[in-house]
């Protein structure tokens, strides 16, 4: 049994990455895993201050929602990001919690599996690249870890438009499998 936190980036109630968030959750449950989804949505996350203190503390010195998710983090097999594509990039409450996770670091984190889960109203193959390559990165930074896997649901723009769409059905395999 593996220990795995998403993450919901998405500032809409059932938006469309959130549903990719969902769904692998249903899968990494079905097969036996421990699932904690956590929505950014009405949660306190700014940003980092760039003091480099929780390099030295394990422990960020602003005292908001972001620490709470940092200590989740910390004790996670694996990490899930969903994530709303905004021109081509990350939501801004992702790319300020990804900032906000530097005490994990230093530290003796437990993941090894990274997953990016994204949706956009394009439905171009290339549309998650820099969404996924701003993920890799900062999985970069993290030796003992990699990114296993990612899903893109495109051609969708209203929260909940198409509950039927394949890219849903590629994340319970991927939580299945994770």
């Amino acid at each position: 049994m593996k220990k795995i936190l998403i993450v919901s980036a998405s500032p809409r109630k059932n938006s469309n990455s959130e549903a990719l968030a969902r769904a692998f959750a249903e899968g990494a449950k079905a097969a036996g895993n421990e699932v904690e989804l956590v929505s950014l949505r009405g949660k306190t996350v700014n940003f980092c201050r760039g003091c480099f203190v929780c390099q030295e503390k394990l422990r960020c010195v602003i005292r908001d929602d972001a620490d709470a998710i940092c200590q989740k983090a910390l004790d996670a097999d694996v990490l899930v990001f969903a994530t709303p594509i905004y021109y081509y990039e990350m939501s801004g409450q992702l790319k300020t919690l990804l900032d906000r996770l530097n005490p994990l670091f230093p530290s003796d984190y437990a993941f090894r599996d990274v997953y990016v889960l994204s949706a956009a109203a394009e439905d171009e193959a290339y549309v998650p690249q820099r969404a996924v390559s701003g993920v890799e990165g900062w999985v970069e930074c993290f030796e003992r870890a990699r990114l296993a896997g990612t899903v893109f649901m495109g051609g969708v723009t209203e929260a909940g438009e198409n509950p039927e769409h394949p890219a849903l059905e590629e994340a319970r395999r991927l939580g299945r499998n994770a």
